[in-house]
């Protein structure tokens, strides 16, 4: 487990979108955090397989992919051959999650459940296990720009406390509302891995990136991850 910041491409500009990939590689980020929308589990369509294929054969990135759609068992084998690292589905998406998580393993990804920002984690309890990543959506899923919401931080500290009291070696993932600001809140909560979308893309790609990055490992140096 380590500190990293994952970009969403979301935000980033599709016209020159392997441009903007390479400015992120040239400031040393190594995730890449793919959205994946339905439009009927969030109201929004984004990107599909072709996509990430596509960006596969360009990148050695870890490819972060967020499914945000129903019944997302179905995608899980499609995904992972096009070259997704890890998949992560939603536990309010009406899926066996337990069979998901573990065909996601099967297919040789690592697996990740996402919470919604009402859903409390208490229901991790019975597969906190497979998991490999837990991502705490921090804003309620579907649009990018919008802001932090609050509440989300003890929900942080709270999942943090319960991976800890297993002796479970959990990546946390926080996606939504992160800034030069917010940033810091989400990490003292207990947070290691950074989604950041318009915080990257908006302005100067690499710039960005570069100035999260490093509000990043400057807090890894002096606390280290002591959970």
């Amino acid at each position: 487990m380590g500190y990293q910041l994952c970009p969403s491409i979301l935000a980033a500009d599709f016209w020159n979108l392997g441009d903007e990939i390479r400015q992120v590689e040239e400031a040393g980020i190594q995730w890449l955090h793919i959205d994946i929308m339905d439009g009927h589990f969030v109201p929004t369509i984004s990107m599909g397989v072709p996509v990430v294929t596509s960006l596969r054969k360009a990148s050695r990135l870890f490819f972060d992919v967020h499914i945000m759609a129903k019944e997302p068992a179905y995608l899980v084998d499609e995904f992972a051959e096009a070259g997704a690292d890890m998949i992560t589905v939603h536990a309010e998406a009406g899926v066996d999650l337990d069979r998901t998580l573990r065909r996601i393993h099967e297919k040789g990804c690592k697996a990740g459940i996402a919470l919604n920002p009402a859903t409390p984690v208490s229901v991790l309890e019975d597969v906190l296990e497979l998991a490999d990543m837990v991502l705490v959506m921090t804003v309620n899923p579907g649009f990018g720009g919008q802001k932090y919401i609050p509440y989300c931080t003890d929900k942080i500290r709270r999942l943090r406390e319960m991976a800890k009291s297993r002796g479970k070696e959990l990546d946390i993932e926080v996606d939504g509302g992160i800034n030069r600001e917010t940033i810091y809140t989400v990490l003292e909560a207990g947070a290691n891995v950074i989604v950041a979308g318009s915080a990257v893309f908006r302005g100067d790609t690499r710039a960005n990136a570069e100035a999260l990055k490093g509000i990043i490992e400057e807090y890894e140096d002096n606390t280290g991850l002591r959970r």
